[in-house]
């Protein structure tokens, strides 16, 4: 599946299909934490959190493609990120994007 970031995808018309997202809530890990907070004092990546988005954004991505697959699209585009504080120490990442048919240009 095709994944972008701008409206149209060179050499191929666009049927839009509609709006398709993934989205997962991660929670920190207390021994992460409190190993972050000292790395926090002295400055540096937070390389515990830098997983844990990582792996975040991944898995609302693959949920997003699920999504856009069962709807028999081709593609997605405009595809945008977002996070959000869901209660103290969890967080949400969402992928959202329009899900499309694509058909060569001739």
């Amino acid at each position: 599946m095709l994944l972008t970031t701008t409206e149209n995808v060179p050499g191929y018309t666009t049927t839009v299909i509609g709006v398709v997202y993934g989205n997962t809530v991660r929670a920190k890990h207390i021994g992460k934490d409190i190993m972050s907070g000292l790395k926090g004092l002295v400055g540096g990546e937070l390389q515990a959190y830098t997983e844990m988005l990582t792996e975040s954004r991944l898995e609302a991505m693959n949920r997003m493609q699920n999504a856009a697959t069962k709807m028999g699209a081709d593609a997605i585009v405009n595809v945008r990120f977002a996070t959000s504080e869901t209660m103290p120490g969890a967080a949400e990442m969402l992928a959202y994007g329009t899900a499309v048919k694509l058909t060569p240009i001739q």
